[in-house]
């Protein structure tokens, strides 16, 4: 399945959208949902960073790994990979403008960590490295936006040296027809679509040559996620930060239809 969206309109909206994010969601760029547990509260950052502690303790990533950052936005992820395990980290990105943000940013660091990062703008379908590249491939909530979903893991397939590992979180779609809010608020207004439930997701992983060695459906710390920007939106604006009720109306859509079912959210951690 084909999206019915393309790169151009993925990358143009978070080339334009990005200060958005910026202004109250993380104002380091760190965009992505959180893990919610007694460790973390109901704070949306301190379950963000979370989830990134959750992914590395899985991923078997250290000082000896080359990994791959499928969708590293403005490289802080990235950076923090290189910073927890030193190894060595490529961050490819559609945006445009979130990768000159990363290399900006990798330029500002100790010279001992930013020799060990690399940027470049890529599409997630047609990666510009050899096969058998990468120990690792890090990815979270990027492929949804991928408009082949199945040329990306393929690609992720062919980079991965024999053993290599997939890390990664993606949205999945849990009702095969979803409502026509749900189409609306969501899944247009984020420009995206998939084929993948939770399970069919795992199916699709199978069916390009991955061995699935865990699989956990977040859809509950997706809707808290949601839960919890939605206040944020609501405070930047009731504080002179902007006006974000635009964005406090859609993030309720979003956590009705993680609630409905239209909308879910998952992690796989895979072995080729």
């Amino acid at each position: 399945m084909q999206s019915k969206f393309t790169e151009q309109d993925t990358e143009r909206y978070y080339d334009e959208e990005d200060i958005t994010y910026r202004s109250f969601w993380d104002p380091e760029g760190s965009l992505h949902w959180g893990y919610f547990d007694e460790t973390t509260g109901d704070d949306f950052l301190t379950a963000s960073r979370h989830l990134n502690d959750i992914m590395l303790a899985r991923s078997g990533i250290d000082a000896d790994s080359v990994v791959l950052d499928l969708g590293c936005g403005n490289g802080n992820t990235t950076n923090w990979l290189v910073q927890q395990k030193s190894c060595h980290v490529t961050g490819i990105d559609l945006s445009g403008v979130r990768v000159q943000n990363a290399i900006e940013g990798a330029a500002m660091l100790p010279a001992d960590i930013a020799s060990k990062l690399t940027f470049k703008k890529a599409s997630a379908t047609d990666l510009p490295f050899d096969e058998a590249t990468f120990s690792h491939v890090w990815s979270q909530a990027t492929i949804y936006h991928v408009h082949d979903k199945h040329a990306a893991l393929a690609e992720v397939y062919r980079v991965l040296r024999p053993g290599g590992t997939l890390v990664l979180d993606d949205l999945t779609k849990p009702n095969a027809q979803i409502s026509a809010e749900s189409q609306k608020h969501v899944y247009d207004r984020l420009l995206f679509d998939t084929p993948f439930s939770f399970a069919g997701y795992q199916e699709g992983l199978k069916g390009h040559g991955f061995q699935i060695e865990y699989a956990e459906d977040l859809a509950a710390h997706l809707g808290k996620s949601y839960e919890k920007l939605g206040e944020m939106a609501k405070a930047a604006t009731e504080a002179g930060q902007g006006d974000f009720s635009y964005l406090v109306e859609a993030y309720g859509y979003m956590v009705a239809a993680v609630e409905s079912g239209d909308l879910g959210w998952a992690h796989y951690v895979c072995k080729k």
